[in-house]
């Protein structure tokens, strides 16, 4: 059994090229650009490249924008960025096929950013976030989820 990869400290990590659903290629694969393991961005700068990710398709990279965010985050802001990341991930899951596991993290996700409503932070849609969530929920329930969806906005315009 070969070695696994490790970083510099030691400490395990896939060096596996990925696809931009995060999928594992074969090594020698091209794959797209990992986010850093250190990445540290601002609130707003989080945003902003969230939503460039999942324009571009790249669901699984918010999710790790957004875990970076929420990892670092106030206890009070906790939430938010954890169901900003679990939006990311059922996106992902759909993408990839698996609605059932999708319906279950946005339940997550919906459950969440909805208690941010009252007074949403960093020019957040949190209202249209949340439709966007319950028509997506209510579309897999419905066994009638189009493909692919209509990717989620952020902010307000």
């Amino acid at each position: 059994m070969p070695d696994r990869d490790r970083d510099d400290d030691g400490r395990p990590r896939n060096a596996r090229p990925r696809d931009g659903l995060g999928r594992p290629l074969p090594h020698g694969t091209p794959g797209v650009e990992p986010m850093p393991e250190d990445l540290e961005l601002d609130p707003d700068e989080a945003v902003t490249e969230g939503q460039r990710l999942l324009d571009h398709e790249r669901p699984f990279h918010a999710h790790e924008v957004f875990e970076s965010v929420w990892k670092a985050a106030s206890p009070e802001e906790r939430d938010l960025w954890q169901g900003l990341a679990q939006l990311a991930v059922g996106v992902t899951h759909i993408a990839r096929g698996n609605v059932t596991g999708a319906r279950t993290v946005l339940a997550r996700a919906h459950s969440r950013i909805r208690l941010y409503e009252n007074d949403p932070p960093y020019g957040l849609d949190i209202a249209g976030l949340t439709t966007w969530l319950e028509h997506v929920e209510y579309e897999i329930d419905a066994d009638r989820l189009q493909t692919p969806l209509p990717v989620p906005r952020l902010r307000l315009p």
